[in-house]
């Protein structure tokens, strides 16, 4: 996984949430520090988005030796009415970076 890019200023079109739940369906074994550099939050701020995404579904977790590995429910859909109908893979298959993963994610999606 690439480090963030540029320092950037001013509003975006991607939530944390998106980008936390982006960076973890690119790498699910990614450690917390590693997703807070790449989003530019603190880990603590990670922390939270983790626990907010693993509480209303959309990701799990399990302890393998001193890390976690991740896994995200690709198949539930966003929880914003104007995005109504759309699933979580829609949204990562256009933000996750590494295309294998991004067909793992959709093919996840698709058995479900």
């Amino acid at each position: 996984m690439d480090g963030a890019s540029e320092s950037h200023y001013g509003w975006t079109f991607v939530t944390n949430h998106a980008r936390v739940l982006a960076v973890i369906a690119d790498k699910r074994n990614v450690r917390i520090r590693d997703i807070a550099l790449h989003c530019r939050l603190t880990e603590r701020a990670v922390q939270k988005i983790i626990s907010d995404l693993e509480e209303d579904g959309y990701l799990s977790h399990s302890r393998k030796g001193r890390g976690n590995v991740y896994l995200v429910d690709s198949s539930k859909v966003l929880r914003h009415p104007a995005e109504a109908g759309l699933t979580v893979a829609a949204l990562l298959s256009l933000l996750v970076r590494d295309e294998a993963d991004r067909n793992r994610v959709l093919q996840d999606a698709r058995r479900r």
